[in-house]
């Protein structure tokens, strides 16, 4: 890993964009059941400048995908999906896509930038921190599913709210 680039995110990337989320994500385990091609997608139409991919000769190191509009406040920026290749770890690579995703975000107008991260991720919650966030708000999920109602099939996920509003964003900036 001589040579790393990071570039805007184009249509040549989005396969192994895809790939690597999938390798990179617990698609079984929330808040993740939303990775998918639209996801990917939809992220990429409504704020192209905010998503990013870090290169080296072998191909894709990591990305990083963001937005305007988070919940219901327009003026947040959303760092929503980051993931590097094992190889890529530790190289501050990671910190390079944070920072282009947002410069963008706060060039297209964010008052704030938010992300999540995962409780037992210290490698990713320590890497945020050190690119200026700071926790906001702790919240632990409870979750209690229906007794009298099966879980979906594996194949179709819960619906995401967040993914929701984020396709109707893009609907209204197009």
């Amino acid at each position: 890993m001589d040579h790393v680039e990071i570039v805007p995110m184009q249509l040549s990337h989005l396969e192994s964009v895809l790939n690597l989320g999938y390798r990179a994500y617990d698609v079984d385990a929330m808040p993740y059941t939303s990775w998918s091609l639209s996801t990917v997608a939809v992220h990429w139409d409504a704020q192209p400048e905010a998503c990013w991919v870090a290169m080296d000769e072998e191909g894709l190191l990591g990305f990083v995908l963001g937005s305007l509009s988070y919940d219901e406040r327009e003026d947040w920026g959303y760092l929503e999906w980051i993931a590097l290749d094992e190889r890529a770890r530790g190289k501050g690579i990671a910190s390079g896509l944070v920072e282009r995703c947002c410069a963008a975000l706060f060039a297209a107008g964010a008052s704030r930038i938010i992300t999540d991260v995962e409780s037992d991720n210290k490698a990713s919650a320590a890497m945020m921190r050190r690119n200026g966030f700071t926790e906001g708000v702790t919240v632990t999920l409870f979750v209690r599913s229906n007794p009298d109602r099966p879980a979906p099939p594996a194949g179709h996920p819960a619906r995401d709210p967040a993914r929701a509003r984020l396709r109707r964003a893009a609907r209204t900036t197009s």
